[in-house]
């Protein structure tokens, strides 16, 4: 009886740690950011007096910059598609980082890029989210500064 006990223990503990590996999910995806922005949830929370500019975006000349700031914003995936969950985890750090430019002095934030797991996505039409198995994730750089006319 204690060798069988002793030979199931390894076999249980493995498929344990199986099991929960399966149902993990720990999927990367990029998402069109005009989808997420033209979503009028998103862009009802969202502000249109702090301008956003993404990647490489064209914008006036900068009068002063304030600096690089990240936001990471979680958001449960509960009966929201996965997109639609990554969706309002931008809106969530669009709101962050524009909260910031406001309490820097900002009037604009530039050079925003995805950040995920401090891996830079910079791009003007998508942005990444991490999607798990209940949450998804979004993480956001941006440099906040003062433009021009």
């Amino acid at each position: 009886m204690k060798k069988l006990t002793l030979l199931l223990i390894p076999a249980v503990f493995f498929t344990l740690i199986s099991v929960s590996t399966v149902s993990a999910r720990d999927t990367l995806a990029q998402l069109p950011l005009k989808n997420a922005l033209e979503n009028e949830k998103v862009r009802s929370s969202i502000s249109n007096s702090i301008p956003l500019y993404w990647g490489d975006q064209r914008h006036p000349a900068v009068v002063k910059e304030f600096g690089k700031f990240p936001t990471s914003k979680r958001t449960s995936i509960g009966g929201k598609s996965d997109a639609e969950a990554c969706e309002w985890a931008l809106a969530s750090a669009i709101v962050a980082l524009q909260d910031r430019a406001r309490r820097e002095g900002g009037n604009a934030i530039i050079n925003i890029k995805s950040n995920i797991k401090n891996q830079p996505h910079s791009s003007t039409t998508t942005f990444d989210c991490l999607q798990g198995g209940m949450m998804v994730n979004v993480a956001l750089e941006g440099t906040v500064v003062t433009l021009g006319k």
